[in-house]
């Protein structure tokens, strides 16, 4: 038990190392296009079509009920650790996200304001897609990285963001939730055991809280 637990640790330790390396890297990137970004005019007037106001409003309703999904998910099942860190990979998520955004001043691409990047819906729904994954297993996370992936094109299509902003806030929102979520059945210590006996052959799985 003791060498299982010592794994575990030095498995543990070096995702973390990996995942610091990642974040120094996309953050490092991130400031670079902070500093590159060109701006633009901003006495142009965009009209959207019907079909791009469709998919605004589509992404403005996924940024919310993507975060509620997982908070509603977090409270069903009285995970209390979980929800300490996704308010933490939130306010992390925000907080960087809004600080990029009145520090670069980018135009969007319809001339509303200077406020493109990064993208917050995109940071707010891969942070709530990847605090689901990393915390609830991967299979959960696949619808909610697929409405991750179209709220991303959909504020490029919409004329609201260009692609590096959408890029960014997703980089921002997912790493953000690595760093500070930890898997549920890793926390919980679970073991798998082999259970055999003369006319069956199972697994038997055990938690620690």
């Amino acid at each position: 038990m003791q060498a299982h637990k010592l794994t575990n640790r030095l498995l543990i330790g070096r995702n973390v190392s990996f995942i610091s390396r990642l974040t120094r890297f996309a953050m490092t990137l991130i400031l670079l296009l902070a500093i590159t970004l060109p701006g633009m005019a901003e006495d142009q007037v965009f009209t959207p079509t019907r079909a791009q106001k469709g998919v605004r409003t589509s992404t403005d309703v996924i940024a919310v009920t993507l975060p509620a999904t997982a908070l509603a998910v977090t409270l069903i099942e009285r995970d209390w650790e979980g929800l300490k860190e996704g308010a933490l990979s939130a306010a992390v998520t925000t907080g960087v996200t809004l600080g990029l955004k009145y520090l670069v001043k980018e135009q969007r691409p319809d001339f509303s304001n200077r406020h493109s990047f990064p993208s917050g819906h995109s940071a707010v729904t891969f942070a709530s897609a990847t605090y689901i994954g990393r915390r609830y297993g991967w299979k959960w996370s696949i619808p909610a990285y697929a409405l991750s992936t179209y709220t991303a094109w959909g504020r490029v299509y919409g004329r609201k963001h260009h692609w590096w902003d959408v890029a960014a806030g997703a980089a921002i929102g997912a790493a953000s939730t690595m760093l500070f979520t930890h898997p549920y059945m890793q926390k919980h210590e679970a073991v798998l055991v082999p259970a055999v006996t003369d006319t069956s052959a199972g697994v038997i799985m055990s938690f620690t809280f």
